[in-house]
């Protein structure tokens, strides 16, 4: 099942399929009678996170006395760019005229509210603080950036509100 499940990447698109948290079994000499396994599968749009779904689904198990049952399924729409292309040069040029740094822009295929806000609405992601070190022991913030970067999203509102 794991080298199915990693055959459905399609790294050309941006789509990871990663086998992450497996159990079975209790001893090291008994068969197991159950398994699980978490998978995590990112994608830039929908479209391939519907594909790999379907394919998931679809999976059947090489055992004839095995069976496989889906729980869950796709927990975070993708952000697609597009819909924001627009908002994001109205932040750039606002940054442009805070004599900022270009912003610059990145698709991560992480997961926030914004996932869900982005079906809705125009969604900037990534505006917070500057740091490093994402989901590890060494996370930071720079504290210098702070107060550029709240200069950055007041003008920003406010020019989206005018």
């Amino acid at each position: 099942i794991v080298g199915k499940l990693i055959a459905l990447e399609n790294r050309e698109l941006g789509t990871s399929v990663v086998p992450t948290v497996m159990t079975s079994g209790s001893t090291t000499n008994t068969v197991p009678a159950l398994a699980s396994l978490d998978v995590d599968s990112r994608s830039f749009t929908m479209a391939e996170m519907k594909r790999v779904e379907q394919a998931i689904r679809a999976l059947k198990p090489e055992n004839e006395d095995a069976r496989i049952e889906i729980t869950g399924g796709i927990n975070r729409p993708p952000m697609e760019n597009s819909a924001t292309n627009e908002l994001y040069e109205l932040a750039e040029k606002v940054a442009l005229k805070l004599e900022m740094s270009p912003l610059g822009s990145a698709s991560v295929g992480g997961a926030s509210d914004g996932n869900f806000a982005a079906i809705h609405t125009k969604v900037l992601d990534g505006l917070g603080s500057l740091g490093g070190g994402a989901h590890a022991n060494n996370e930071h913030i720079l504290v210098s950036h702070l107060e550029p970067r709240s200069n950055l999203i007041a003008a920003l509102i406010k020019e989206i509100l005018l």
